[in-house]
């Protein structure tokens, strides 16, 4: 296994669509496989397509969490995947990128998600996904049609830089403290009235 070098935005290979693998239970394949685990968990990452390891094939690795506990994630390697969007309901959230290093965008996703390919035995993967999970799986096969996050997003003004993320951390804790006082104060004026009557 060998950590691999990951190619960053503006790499002609970033812009391109990714071939179809004909046999997903070929030894290299696996190599690939191995090789971008190794190369996602030192970066770190969520997940890493091929073509960041300048690998034009469609090949995804991911290990969404499926709860507060990253490290009880599953590792998922998805070979020539298709996704379908289960519904219109998109949802904004922030992501980073290993081809986009240093910044985060709000980029819109598709909330609930089905998605299939192949694994490495070349076995049927058929899943229908929600939330986080969707997100990691369109983000990362984004990759293999040549599309980088900042190209989904519809406001660049929510694109910064991930030292600037404290930023909107604390004005994302001012708005739900806002709205958690504007809520205890209508319900205090509901109990006043229901005491005058």
């Amino acid at each position: 296994m060998a950590i691999l070098k990951i190619a960053r935005m503006g790499h002609p290979l970033l812009r391109r669509r990714a071939e179809e693998i004909p046999d997903p239970t070929a030894p290299q394949i696996r190599a690939l496989a191995d090789d971008m685990l190794q190369t996602m968990v030192d970066a770190p990452g969520v997940g890493l397509a091929a073509p960041q390891v300048h690998v034009p094939l469609r090949l995804v690795i991911f290990r969404p969490p499926t709860s507060d506990d990253e490290e009880q994630a599953k590792l998922v390697i998805l070979i020539n995947p298709v996704l379908e969007p289960q519904g219109e309901e998109m949802a904004e959230d922030w992501e980073g990128c290993l081809s986009v290093p240093g910044l985060r965008g709000k980029v819109p996703r598709y909330l609930h998600l089905r998605y299939r390919g192949m694994d490495l035995s070349g076995a049927e993967i058929d899943r229908t996904v929600e939330g986080f999970h969707a997100r990691v799986v369109q983000h990362e096969c984004d990759h293999l049609d040549g599309i980088l996050y900042p190209q989904r997003m519809t406001d660049m003004t929510k694109l910064i830089f991930d030292s600037e993320m404290r930023h909107v951390i604390a004005e994302t804790r001012a708005q739900e403290a806002a709205t958690e006082a504007a809520r205890e104060a209508a319900a205090e004026a509901e109990m006043e009235e229901e005491v005058d009557e």
